[in-house]
Order: C-alpha cells, then structure tokens, then sequence
C-alpha cells in the first residue's frame, strides 16, 4: 500500500449501515451529513444521509485511508459518481431485512459498474442477526453469477472489528502483498 492517501467508498441502500460503519472505524470524529427523512425512507430511520459521510483510517508507515459514504437513496445518485471518483474501491453493504436484498446487491452493482471497472469490491451483509437469509454464500453465488468473486462478509457496521476486516479484506484485494 502507498504511503500517499487513499478513498474508500461506502455505498448501499438507505439503512444498511454506511454511516455507523465509518464511525465505527474511523480514527476522527467522522463528518455526517445527516438531514430528517421525508420520504419513504421515514419507514426505516428518522434521518438519513443527504450528501456524504466521512471519516479517516491511518495504517502504519502514514499511509491514510479517507473513507466516504454515499447516501442510500437513488435521489442522491449524482453524488454516487462525484463521490467515487479517485475510490480505490468499493464496500458495499447490503441490509438483509430489505424485503429484496439480492435486488439491491444488483442495482449497486449497477450503479458503481464505472467504479468496480477499475477497483475491488468488497460485500458486508448487516442485521444478519434479525434476517439471516440470504447468507453470505447465496450473496457469493449471485455474485458468481455476475463474474463477480469478492469477498462477502456478514458484519454488524457497530463493531469496530467487523468494518475493519471489511476493510482489510478490500485493501488485499487491492494489493495482496499485504498479508505478508
């Protein structure tokens, strides 16, 4: 890995996690852009991210990986290029008591195509706990099916350790040399 900075984008549906994941790993007070929700998005959570998230992750030898979050509705999609653009790759997550979580692993897989032309993707499936189908081997054999073979966690985006494995796992994909 560089020593230079590096971006890292969080992306998925209105609820999957995104802005507790950074804040869960991030080494700053991450910056929210959170506004009431007005829409059907009131359904799910009270607020909801309106341009992005950001947070910041130092690795050994100054090297900083700046983590950005999209926001979830499709409204907000223009932000999704702005956002992407130098990302040296992609964590999606996917929030599995969605009525259709496969259909939203196939709308972001659309929607970041530019991004994941150029750049790993890594899955984190959230709230496993209360839904835990699909699993992460049905999201594995989907994604096979699109040629995709990133790897798929499940992860609850509270925990510290679990979006940093994320991470890790995005960061070897990148460059495997780092296991070593």
């Amino acid at each position: 890995m560089p020593s230079h900075d590096n971006k890292i984008i969080f992306a998925g549906p209105v609820g999957a996690g995104k802005t507790t994941a950074i804040a869960a790993i991030s080494d700053i007070e991450p910056v929210r852009t959170d506004a009431a929700a007005s829409d059907m998005t009131l359904r799910r959570k009270a607020e909801t991210t309106v341009a992005l998230d950001y947070g910041l992750l130092r690795l050994e030898q100054g090297c900083k990986v700046h983590l950005y979050g999209t926001p979830g509705q499709e409204r907000f999609d223009f932000m999704w290029d702005i956002v992407s653009r130098g990302g040296i790759g992609l964590a999606l997550l996917l929030d599995n008591t969605r009525p259709q979580p496969a259909k939203d692993l196939q709308f972001f897989l659309n929607a970041f195509q530019p991004l994941l032309l150029r750049a790993p993707l890594v899955v984190g499936l959230s709230k496993t706990d209360l839904r835990p189908k699909p699993d992460a081997e049905s999201y594995a054999l989907l994604l096979a099916r699109c040629g995709l073979r990133p790897p798929v966690f499940e992860v609850d985006c509270r925990r510290r350790e679990d979006i940093k494995q994320l991470v890790l796992a995005l960061l070897y994909s990148r460059d495997p040399g780092l296991e070593a």
